[in-house]
């Protein structure tokens, strides 16, 4: 373990952890009923705040390819950025996709996708020395698709322009539905932001460099420490921060910060509205968990040490459509058929590859793999698989899981995806058993849980490695998202599932290993009592 780990923050995130699981007798505490009048608001915004409209007209993202993103050179250099570039990659990463009617009840659903839609995640851009925005702190408000101007800044950088963005979280969006085990669903969702993100960003020909910074130096860059403006508002924590990067020649440790410039606020503006009236239970245990978290050093984490095949592709679509099209299944037909090579394509682009995106902006060596119950596979045996993302993992894996597994690879599949076979029977009633009863990891093609390496992350990388481990499952639950669209069928994330049962059923007797996400691929069942609006009707768009 390094030295500045507070032993005291790694025990309460174990306590946190082992409190939040649910069980087959029990679920954590969560509440008893929802209180529809304390729904949160999905949009926060900054009163009074200056507000510098988007354009609607995006020309940018629509030309690019999604099976040819690493092929893709920037339209423009970033120093030449305009408000129409910035409109594109906000608007396809954390915008609204569409907005769904059912009788009087309307609601958005965005680009990002967040557990029970309640989108926690917050999003600032931080510019200086562009021709279109003036220097300063910006909030992204997806609502009217604009930026607020959080502060003034002086110029980051003499000798360039600079472009930064950063993520914040509002727990009390999840906490309202989910009470305590909300806190990982809200790190889920980061990781779903920085997978859209990523995706974005590559489409106009950029790539993202996430800084090496405390959350303490971040809540001060973005305002979130500033109590005077946040008096009335939830608790806002913050997240992470990238750098817009043109690609380098050669893969890099993006985490390094070289050349880091950081804006200093001038004069800061507007107030963070309140997203509920006065809630009967604020479930305070995330908010003790996050506090001795952001007194915590950044959580650097090992670069990308493998190299894989470049992954087979399908036939290219427009990136701009299977982004806008993404949405979570409710429920699958439970009788197609997924064939065998789109299978091992979309589990292809799991593997992390330093020059391939979303990975080309999350380079670190894979702390997650896959436990697959496979049902509707053609040419593929029902049973239960495990798919390591890294050869390094392969020992701890076998150490850790059921030492009667038969470990068997498959044949015919990619020497490079390391899928392997450990039990071939029907596997659909402990699915749906294990993912809180619910049919759609029973009625789909494959469904799976993400194995986290828990003990190694923790004191190779302390506490910070916690939150980490969830982004890491969320950005891959993002690229399963996008996959599953290109090749015409439909994912869904699970957050709800009976933690030490799916443990049970993998043989894991310790904490090494930890099941922190679960996803199903299949073909949906269309809901045909929905409408669907345009994105930004609204707005007249």
């Amino acid at each position: 373990m390094i030295a500045n780990h507070s032993t005291a923050t790694l025990e309460l995130v174990r306590a946190y952890h082992e409190r939040t699981k649910h069980h087959f007798d029990r679920y954590a505490a969560g509440p008893e009923y929802l209180d529809w009048e304390q729904q949160p608001n999905p949009f926060r915004e900054f009163e009074s705040a200056p507000l510098i409209k988007l354009p609607l007209d995006f020309e940018e993202l629509p030309k690019a390819g999604f099976n040819t993103l690493n092929n893709r050179q920037p339209q423009l250099a970033l120093k030449d950025w305009g408000l129409t570039e910035i409109s594109s990659l906000l608007r396809f990463s954390m915008g609204l996709a569409a907005w769904k009617v059912y009788g009087p009840d309307r609601w958005s659903l965005r680009c990002n996708p967040s557990s029970g839609n309640l989108h926690p995640t917050e999003t600032y851009l931080l510019v200086s020395g562009l021709k279109s925005l003036k220097d300063g702190v910006y909030h992204y408000a997806p609502y009217p698709h604009a930026l607020e101007l959080r502060a003034e800044t002086g110029s980051a950088s003499a000798n360039q322009p600079q472009i930064l963005l950063a993520f914040s979280s509002i727990a009390w969006r999840e906490a309202w539905k989910y009470g305590e085990r909300a806190y990982r669903y809200v790190q889920l969702d980061i990781g779903h932001a920085i997978g859209a993100l990523a995706y974005s960003a590559a489409a106009l020909g950029v790539c993202l460099q996430r800084l090496p910074l405390s959350r303490s130096e971040l809540a001060r860059l973005l305002g979130l420490d500033r109590q005077e403006d946040f008096k009335d508002a939830e608790n806002e924590y913050p997240d992470l921060i990238f750098r817009l990067r043109e690609p380098p020649d050669q893969p890099s440790d993006l985490s390094s910060g070289d050349g880091m410039q950081l804006p200093t606020a001038k004069q800061w503006h507007g107030t963070a509205n309140r997203l509920s009236q006065q809630p009967s239970h604020q479930w305070p245990l995330i908010d003790e968990l996050e506090h001795p978290l952001m007194a915590c050093p950044p959580c650097r984490q090992l670069p990308l040490a493998e190299s894989f095949p470049e992954p087979a592709r399908g036939p290219d679509q427009p990136i701009h459509q299977i982004i806008l099209q993404r949405r979570s299944a409710q429920a699958f037909n439970g009788k197609s058929i997924l064939p065998l090579s789109h299978f091992y394509q979309i589990l292809d682009h799991c593997l992390p590859r330093a020059t391939e995106h979303p990975w080309k902006s999350w380079p670190y060596q894979p702390r997650i793999h896959l436990l697959l119950f496979v049902h509707r596979v053609d040419g593929l045996s029902p049973g239960l698989y495990l798919l390591p993302r890294s050869q390094q993992a392969l020992p701890l894996l076998k150490q850790s899981l059921d030492e009667d597994f038969s470990w068997q690879p498959v044949e015919g599949c990619p020497a490079h995806i390391l899928l392997h076979q450990l039990v071939t029977t029907e596997v659909k009633k402990a699915a749906r058993a294990l993912s809180c009863h619910q049919d759609i990891a029973a009625s789909s093609f494959f469904s799976l849980g993400m194995l986290a390496e828990f003990d190694t992350a923790l004191q190779a990388s302390g506490p910070l490695a916690y939150p980490e481990l969830f982004w890491e499952a969320g950005l891959i639950g993002q690229v399963l998202y996008l996959q599953a669209e290109a090749h015409g069928v439909r994912g869904t994330g699970i957050g709800c599932f009976f933690d030490d049962a799916v443990h049970q059923v993998a043989g894991i007797k310790e904490s090494g290993l930890q099941s922190l996400y679960h996803f199903t691929v299949g073909e949906a069942k269309p809901d045909n009592r929905l409408q669907t609006l345009p994105a930004y009707h609204h707005l007249g768009s």
